[in-house]
């Protein structure tokens, strides 16, 4: 039988930068970590670090790309633990051929938008029947300030120069799962929201970013443990509500 006691979490693109730091961070308040990466010897690595803590954390691959892999995880998760309690949508990439419409390559975006959207919209479809058997299901997909439309059309804006469509894009997009995410699931107890971690020195930027993991988790977090009049459908930073 599967045992249920336990809180379960699942980070996907967690063997490194903002999605390790969530999973130490859950690890350490005791819950049971599930470490989604899509490389299995460098998620292997990152869970065996973790678990030398003394953290309860188990890698699971989770490759965006490949469907069969999410299914997988959804069966061993379903054998294991009966339920899912936590759902970190944080894998996302960049991509150097990114850049303004007029230039961008197309195959380019196309990557950007089957990982970071595409592939956080299949990780939520597999995993929502297990989040349901969670007495308080909590959705965190990890956005960007750059998925701001209000942001991007404010020309004096910090990251006014930062037009990368594929990116960009993608980003606004996970902003509209969360917002549709969250109207379906409105009579129900889970929650999904969308957070914003702010410029983050991580692989994703070339670690240009001015914030810490430990700074960039922190909202994600605070969405992850949301008590049951918090808010759903919304989008945040650690400074408060963000703009759509």
């Amino acid at each position: 039988m599967p045992d249920t006691s336990k809180t379960i979490a699942l980070i996907s693109g967690a063997n490194k930068g903002i999605g390790l730091e969530i999973a130490r961070q859950l690890g350490q308040r005791g819950l049971t970590v599930l470490l989604g990466a899509r490389d299995p010897e460098r998620g292997q690595n990152a869970a065996a670090k973790l678990a030398g803590d003394r953290l309860d954390v188990r890698f699971v691959e989770l490759d965006l790309g490949r469907r069969e892999t999410i299914a997988a995880a959804s069966a061993w998760i379903a054998a294991g633990f009966g339920k899912l309690d936590i759902l970190v949508n944080n894998a996302g990439i960049a991509d150097p051929a990114d850049g303004l419409p007029g230039t961008a390559d197309i195959e380019a975006v196309q990557r950007i938008m089957q990982t970071n959207f595409l592939g956080a919209l299949a990780v939520a479809q597999g995993m929502l029947p297990l989040l349901r058997k969670s007495p308080a299901g909590r959705i965190v997909n990890v956005s960007s300030g750059l998925g701001s439309l209000t942001f991007n059309r404010d020309f004096a804006s910090q990251f006014a120069d930062v037009k990368l469509i594929g990116y960009c894009a993608s980003k606004a997009a996970v902003n509209m799962l969360t917002v549709h995410l969250a109207y379906e699931l409105r009579d129900t107890p889970i929650k999904v929201n969308s957070a914003d971690p702010g410029y983050t020195t991580t692989d994703l930027n070339g670690h240009r970013g001015f914030q810490t993991v430990e700074q960039g988790a922190a909202e994600a977090i605070r969405l992850a443990f949301l008590p049951a009049d918090g808010p759903t459908g919304s989008f945040s930073a650690t400074a408060g509500p963000e703009p759509w």
